[in-house]
C-alpha cells in the first residue's frame, strides 16, 4: 500500500522500498493550461551541478542516464526513471518541478500528484491541488536528496516565475533567442521495459483498467473559442495505473486541501489569501455601504459630493438584489494576520508547533504509538484512537510509594496529535540509546518504544531516606515539560539544584543528597528554607536541567 505524504514530510527511501530503480510519475492538469515537469540535479548547494543534469523535454537524460525522462504513461502526465546507484556523487538532490507554459496560475490546477514506484508496486504517494497555491506559475514538487542515505521529500513549495527564472534560481543558464526543440517522439515503450512479461522493478504497478488511447491533438481553437481540455495520456510502456487517488479514506488526505474555489460569502481556508475578484460588469457594481468610501474619482449618480443614501432607498443602476444583507470583503490582511500561527508540518516524528504545544506524527517510526499524560490532548487530525495505558498492580503501589506514578493514554493511529498542558513549556529531548532521568512530573508524553522506570536516589537525613525519579532509555524522544524557560548547565564538582526545581540530568551524573537538616535549626526558630539540595558529579559532558519555579 502506497505511503501518503503531506507537505513536508520526508522519509528514508530505504524505509519505502529495498530497491534503487525507481519510477517517479507526475500528474498534473488544468484546463487549457499545458504544463512544463523537469528534474534539476542539484549539488550540495542546492545548485545546478551541472547543465547536463537538468533533465526537461529538450534534454531527456543525464550523461549516465541515471535520470530519463519517459514521457507520458500508465495514467502519468509525466514520468522519469531514476537509478540511484548510478547517479554521481556530485548530484546531492534531485527536485521535480512543474512549470505551466503560457499564461496562467496554479492555483487553477485541477488535484494532481507525484508518486514513487519500484518493484511493480507504487511506494509513496504526495498528492496536491490548486487550493494549495495562488498566482505562482511553478511549483517544486518533490525531491530526492542524499543525506546519508537517499531520502524522499513532499515539497509543495509555489515560484512566481516560469521555467526560465526556476532554472536561474537553480544557477543554471538560459539560452536566449533560441527556439525549443520539439518533444521526443512517443515511444511504444522504454528499452529497458519489454512490452510483456513481468513489470520492471521501476514500472508503474500493474492491474486494473487500461486508459483508451487519446485521440490525435486538436488544432488549436480559434480566437475566444473554448478551449478543449485535456485529454488522458495514452499508456505507451503496457503498464496499468493503480486504483486513484479518488477513493482514498478521507483520513489519508492532505492537511492543506481545499476547494478549488471559495463559494460566495464564504471566507476562505485558514491562511490562504483570497483570490482577486473578477471585475465588475457594467451597472452591476453596488455603492459602497454608509460611510466607506468609494473608489477614488468616482461619485454615486446623481450625488456630486459622492454621499451614500441610506441603505432600501432607490438607487440608480443598482442591482435588483441592493439592500439585502451581504458578507463584507475579507481581505488578505487576516490571512497575513494569521500566517505566523499556521501548522508546521516539517514531516518529522516530533513537530514544535510553538513554544507550549508540540505535534507527534503517528505515521512517522513506523506507526509507532505515542504514550501521553492523560488530558494533554488538544488536537487531532486523521484516524487517532485513545486508550488506557496501565501500569499494572505493581506499577500503581511503585508510583503511589515514590511520587512518580503517571496516568498515561495511548496514542495509536494514522494521524497526528497536538499535545499541550497549562501552557507549560514544552521541550523534545531525542535519546538515541542513552538514557536521562527526569521527574515524572515534568513528562508530558514519550515515545513507547523507549523503557522507563522508577530510579532510587540514595541520599540521608531526609524524609523516607530517599528521592525517586523516572529513568528514560533506548531510542527515542521524551517531551519534557517546564515552568518558564529552563536552563541548562554543565555538571561539575561544585553544582548544586533544588530539588524542587531540578526537571531532569543525564543519567551519567552521579547523584549525591545534601541536606541541611541540623539539630541547631530544629531546636531554634528560623532557617532559610532551603532543606534538601541535590549535588551533582560527572565525567565532562554531563548536565542539569532547571526551571525556573519549585514544585
Amino acid at each position: 500500500m502506497a505511503r501518503e505524504f503531506q507537505r513536508g514530510h520526508k522519509a528514508k527511501i530505504s524505509d519505502l522500498t529495498a530497491g534503487t530503480d525507481l519510477y517517479v510519475g507526475v500528474q498534473i492538469s488544468a484546463p487549457g493550461l499545458t504544463f512544463d515537469i523537469s528534474c534539476f540535479g542539484l549539488d550540495a548547494d542546492e545548485k545546478l551541478s551541472d547543465d547536463r543534469y537538468f533533465v526537461f523535454f529538450n534534454q531527456p537524460k543525464s550523461p549516465e542516464e541515471s535520470i530519463q525522462l519517459l514521457g507520458a504513461q500508465a495514467g502519468d502526465a509525466e514520468s522519469f526513471r531514476v537509478t540511484l546507484d548510478r547517479i554521481p556523487a556530485a548530484v546531492q538532490r534531485l527536485s521535480f518541478t512543474a512549470t505551466i507554459d503560457g499564461d496562467g496560475q496554479m492555483s487553477q490546477i485541477a488535484p494532481g500528484y507525484i508518486r514513487l514506484v519500484a518493484g511493480g508496486e507504487e511506494v509513496a504517494r504526495y498528492a496536491f491541488s490548486g487550493a494549495e497555491f495562488s498566482t505562482e506559475r511553478a511549483v517544486m514538487l518533490a525531491d530526492i536528496y542524499l543525506k546519508d542515505v537517499w531520502r524522499f521529500a513532499a515539497v509543495g513549495q509555489g515560484f512566481d516565475g516560469g521555467l526560465a527564472a526556476l532554472l536561474r534560481n537553480f544557477g543554471g543558464e538560459v539560452a536566449e533567442d533560441e527556439p525549443a526543440a520539439e518533444p521526443p517522439a512517443p515511444q511504444s515503450a522504454p528499452g529497458f521495459a519489454p512490452p510483456s512479461g513481468p513489470a520492471p522493478g521501476f514500472a508503474p504497478p500493474a492491474g486494473g483498467p487500461t486508459p483508451p488511447p487519446a485521440p490525435a491533438p486538436a488544432p488549436a481553437p480559434s480566437f475566444g473559442g473554448p478551449v478543449a481540455p485535456p485529454q488522458p495520456a495514452p499508456d505507451r510502456s503496457g503498464f496499468t495505473p493503480p486504483p486513484g487517488a479518488g477513493g482514498l479514506d478521507i483520513h489519508h488526505a492532505p492537511t492543506m486541501v481545499g476547494p478549488l474555489a471559495t463559494p460566495p460569502g464564504q471566507a476562505p481556508p485558514f491562511g490562504q489569501v483570497p483570490p482577486p475578484a473578477a471585475p465588475p460588469g457594467p451597472g452591476m457594481t453596488p455603492p459602497p455601504f454608509p460611510g466607506q468610501p468609494g473608489p477614488p474619482g468616482a461619485s454615486a449618480p446623481g450625488n456630486p459630493f459622492a454621499q451614500q443614501p441610506p441603505p432600501g432607498y432607490p438607487q440608480p443602476g443598482a442591482p435588483a438584489n441592493y439592500g439585502l444583507p451581504s458578507m463584507p470583503a475579507q481581505g488578505p490582511g487576516l490571512a497575513v494576520g494569521m500566517q505566523k500561527y499556521r501548522e508546521a508540518p516539517t514531516g518529522q516524528r516530533w513537530t514544535q508547533q510553538n513554544p507550549k504545544m508540540m505535534r507527534a506524527d503517528l505515521s512517522q517510526a513506523g506507526g509507532q504509538p505515542v504514550l501521553a499524560r492523560q488530558g494533554s490532548m488538544v488536537l487531532y487530525q486523521g484516524k487517532v484512537d485513545f486508550g488506557y495505558k496501565g501500569a499494572g498492580f505493581t506499577g500503581r503501589i511503585v508510583g503511589n510509594m515514590t511520587g512518580q506514578e503517571m496516568q498515561l493514554m495511548r496514542c495509536t493511529g494514522n494521524g497526528q496529535v497536538f499535545f499541550a498542558e497549562n501552557a507549560s513549556y514544552l521541550h523534545p529531548v531525542e535519546l538515541q540509546g542513552d538514557a536521562l532521568c527526569v521527574s515524572a512530573e515534568n513528562v508530558l508524553a514519550f515515545d513507547e518504544s523507549l523503557q522507563h522506570e522508577v530510579r532510587r536516589i540514595e541520599g540521608h537525613g531526609i524524609p523516607g531516606g530517599a528521592l525517586f525519579t523516572m529513568q528514560f532509555q533506548g531510542t527515542g524522544t521524551v517531551i519534557v515539560k517546564t515552568h518558564g524557560t529552563p536552563v541548562v548547565l554543565p555538571v561539575t564538582p561544585t553544582t548544586y539544584a533544588d530539588s524542587n526545581a531540578i526537571v531532569a540530568w543525564s543519567a551519567a551524573a552521579q547523584v549525591i543528597v545534601s541536606s541541611q537538616v541540623r539539630l541547631r535549626r530544629s531546636a531554634y526558630p528560623g532557617h532559610s528554607g532551603e532543606t534538601v539540595n541535590l549535588q551533582f558529579r560527572g565525567a565532562p559532558g554531563n548536565f542539569i536541567v532547571v526551571q525556573p519555579y519549585e514544585v
